[in-house]
């Protein structure tokens, strides 16, 4: 479906013509996609978007003050933003969303099974638009796509326009959906939660272990490289995401998708983010 919201466009129609002017200055300066990791792992998950003077936060799962900080960091307010994005509703995702929403009031979207999901959605049900499928935001292109998750309706985002950034995290596979959208993105952030071999030698009670094993848990390491080794069109920059802290390290996580694709003979820009966020890349 397409997201028409009328009254999102005209609240927002004067910090719009204000935005044109910073994004006109980006441009003149090369840069159109700006992507900042403001945190990423089992303690909470969120990512900045800026693409063609469209402001997107992806998840809200650290609190509202946090979120504020890094946004603010970045030159951002967050009452300036267009959209919040949500991919599920697990509170990893979700933490500070209402807080953020009762502050600014700002256009929430996700799925029906998510926005049915969400604890206390309620209070603010009158920012919350369902999404099904691709729909737009000022001048850029949303497309969500399923993927597979013990969630209710979970799914990932490609945001598109002069550039193309695809964030799939909390999935237990990469379907051909997910393979499909993906493709062709300058910057990719991908799940790589675990290495399987920690994770079946480690701590965690068995059913945990088998639910993150699953095709609706998280992706290992070495999926998450196989998944790139199919790309026909790799990417600029690739953020491996929603690290676990105890069955996974950055520096293991990173090593492991670069000698996979070292045997396929790709070289590409990989990043492990960290669960305190700070990675940022401006195009």
């Amino acid at each position: 479906m397409t997201f028409v919201v009328p009254q999102l466009f005209s609240l927002r129609s004067m910090q719009t013509i204000y935005r044109k002017k910073e994004y006109h200055e980006c441009m003149r300066g090369g840069c159109s996609l700006q992507v900042a990791i403001l945190a990423s792992g089992s303690k909470g998950n969120s990512v900045y978007v800026e693409l063609d003077g469209v402001r997107i936060l992806i998840d809200a799962g650290i609190s509202a003050a946090r979120i504020t900080k890094g946004l603010r960091a970045r030159g951002v307010e967050p009452q300036s933003l267009d959209a919040v994005l949500v991919t599920h509703e697990h509170i990893d995702h979700v933490r500070g969303l209402k807080t953020l929403a009762k502050q600014y009031h700002l256009p929430i979207l996700a799925t029906r099974g998510t926005l049915a999901g969400l604890d206390g959605g309620a209070a603010f049900a009158d920012d919350m638009h369902r999404i099904s499928d691709e729909f737009t935001v000022g001048a850029v292109t949303v497309r969500p796509f399923a993927i597979s998750h013990d969630a209710a309706e979970p799914c990932g985002y490609r945001i598109e326009g002069s550039r193309c950034c695809t964030l799939a995290t909390d999935l237990g596979v990469v379907t051909e959906t997910v393979q499909e959208a993906m493709e062709g993105a300058d910057v990719l952030v991908l799940e790589a939660n675990h290495d399987a071999d920690l994770l079946r030698q480690g701590s965690y009670p068995w059913p945990l272990k088998r639910r993150i094993l699953s095709n609706r848990g998280h992706l290992a390491n070495g999926d998450a490289a196989w998944a790139l080794t199919r790309m026909k069109k790799p990417p600029h920059k690739v953020y491996l995401a929603h690290l676990s802290e105890e069955n996974n390290r950055p520096t293991l996580a990173r090593d492991t998708v670069n000698d996979i694709l070292a045997s396929r003979g790709i070289t590409l820009d990989i990043e492990s983010c960290l669960p305190e966020g700070g990675a940022e890349i401006i195009m």
